[in-house]
């Protein structure tokens, strides 16, 4: 009997982290909780922990190029997560794939510097990763990332004109993340600016008093992928992945792992 469903189905491309809180593992997990089914392509290994990155360890191209043709070859993905590409030539190995694969519902989290200040990307690789932005439908850089798109600082005060800036720019709709400002506001705020009507959404939860933080943008990026794969729109999907995140830092903030900067709790939230 031929068996007629099929999984909502999301290939997340980025680094492994050892420690499990971001990168892949992150992915999977946030991926797997919003009710969609996580596959991975792994660009980098990272010797990594809560307190930081102490090595990275990229995949060698031809490695990277075969785990991509095995999957896309098999597999019908509903959405596309890309994270940390750490070089030039992954990223226009990535590029070239999604083209030739014709891939739709591609979710970009310009993965530059971890949550621990460690960098992750190549400077020669920066100009590279920009020429990439436009195949995406959403990206979801936070402040210091979008500042470097930008060319320019970001505060509270031009938060919307940044993200319709970049979205312009980048030619993609943008999900500019808030948590970087600096606030004596209890609430969250983070910006959609929707690049086929124009329209800016503003995005707000609880600001939670949480170290425990590490992963949340790998977290963000791939949940709005999830829910893409099932279906929902650009802003459905970034308002429940920005809701998700929260109460998975919420979730978190009262559990302890490692020394350093710890996880959120993915589980048990939807």
């Amino acid at each position: 009997m031929k068996i007629e469903n099929t999984y909502n189905s999301v290939l997340t491309i980025a680094g492994s982290d050892s420690g499990g809180c971001a990168g892949i593992q992150a992915d999977i997990k946030s991926i797997s909780a919003c009710g969609a089914y996580a596959a991975s392509v792994i660009t980098a290994t990272t010797a990594q922990n809560t307190v930081g990155v102490f090595d990275i360890n990229p995949i060698p191209i031809a490695h990277v190029e075969k785990q991509l043709d095995v999957v896309l070859s098999d597999i019908k993905f509903k959405a596309i997560k890309i994270g940390m590409l750490h070089s030039c030539e992954i990223i226009n190995l990535v590029k070239s794939k999604l083209k030739s694969y014709d891939l739709d519902n591609i979710v970009i989290d310009p993965v530059m510097v971890a949550t621990s200040g460690d960098k992750l990307i190549d400077e020669t690789a920066i100009d590279c990763l920009k020429n990439l932005l436009p195949l995406a439908k959403i990206i979801t850089p936070n402040i210091p990332e979008a500042e470097i798109l930008l060319g320019k600082k970001i505060s509270v005060h031009n938060l919307e004109e940044s993200a319709k800036k970049i979205g312009e720019t980048y030619k993609t709709s943008v999900l500019l993340k808030g948590g970087h400002i600096k606030s004596q506001s209890k609430e969250m705020v983070d910006i959609l600016y929707k690049i086929k009507t124009g329209k800016l959404v503003t995005i707000k939860n609880p600001r939670i008093d949480s170290n425990h933080t590490h992963g949340t943008g790998c977290s963000l990026s791939s949940s709005i992928a999830a829910f893409l794969a099932i279906g929902k729109d650009i802003e459905h999907s970034s308002i429940r992945a920005c809701s998700f995140v929260n109460r998975a830092i919420a979730n978190g903030s009262k559990i302890t792992l490692g020394m350093g900067k710890g996880p959120i709790n993915h589980f048990n939230l939807i």
